[in-house]
């Protein structure tokens, strides 16, 4: 990823990075990050001269076909692992397996506490299971992470990014080995969770939003529903009144023809 993507990445993008120093040389750590784009997950690792590994949701390896071929060795080439999110519990179990592994080999775990891309470029709520329950499994430091602007280059559904230059601001290390031991602890879980996700607001200067990205995704579904709905009613309604509007002027003129015939027929 660093030879074939990572150098024409940093050569057409040229993305300006602060806090590189709070990255370890070594040893296990978390990378927290708000999640704006699809393209979070190259400009950070490029960046680095460590590999980062994120966890992607199993369907980009599973896809068929020959765009799905590419797009799983694409992924598995940049060090993506897949997570099924069918099981009961979704993608959470699998995320935190993984993430202990990376962290058990002594590698650095990229994860979004978001769970999936911020709708409207606001910082949302973290979820709290899997990067508290990984960093405090293992006792790995957690590093908080804002990319800026990477929204703007490729926002969603937008197949060719815009050139312009992101940015990415690294903060200092948590350090949460003050609750080892107390994963499963769902008030310590939601408190590392809010901690780390406050270091992100201000490294990132987005507006914070105390509810669920998930959850105002699917506000926005149901609003554009709503509103796709309403306008088809309106059309129905403007097609009545058009009609109708016809129908009347249709009769008002077969009426005139009337009259007009009796005129002409009279004595």
């Amino acid at each position: 990823m660093k030879v074939a993507i990572g150098g024409p990445l940093k050569l057409a993008f040229r993305p300006w990075v602060e806090g590189l120093e709070n990255i370890p040389a070594e040893g296990p750590a978390v990378l927290a990050s708000n999640h704006l784009s699809f393209s979070d997950s190259f400009f950070l690792p490029a960046v680095l001269d460590r590999k980062v590994t994120f966890i992607a949701k199993a369907e980009y390896f599973t896809t068929p076909g020959v765009k799905g071929r590419l797009t799983a060795a694409f992924f598995k080439g940049v060090g993506q692992l897949p997570v099924d999110r069918s099981g009961a519990r979704g993608a959470g179990e699998a995320a935190i397996r993984s993430g202990i592994e990376v962290l058990e080999r002594g590698e650095l775990f990229g994860i979004y506490p978001e769970g999936t891309r911020s709708p409207d470029g606001r910082l949302y709520r973290g979820k709290p299971g899997g990067l508290a329950r990984v960093a405090l499994a293992t006792g790995a430091p957690v590093i908080p992470v804002a990319m800026i602007d990477t929204e703007k280059i490729q926002p969603p559904g937008q197949v060719m990014p815009k050139l312009m230059r992101p940015g990415i601001r690294i903060g200092r290390p948590l350090d949460f080995t003050r609750y080892q031991g107390m994963e499963h602890d769902r008030f310590v879980l939601r408190a590392v969770t809010d901690e780390v996700m406050y270091e992100i607001m201000k490294l990132s200067g987005q507006e914070y939003v105390d509810m669920y990205a998930t959850a105002m995704k699917r506000q926005l579904t149901e609003a554009a529903k709503a509103e796709k709905e309403a306008e088809k009613a309106a059309r129905a309604a403007r097609a009545r009144t058009e009609k109708e509007q016809a129908d009347k002027l249709k009769a008002a003129m077969e009426q005139a023809d009337r009259e007009r015939t009796e005129r002409q027929s009279g004595p």
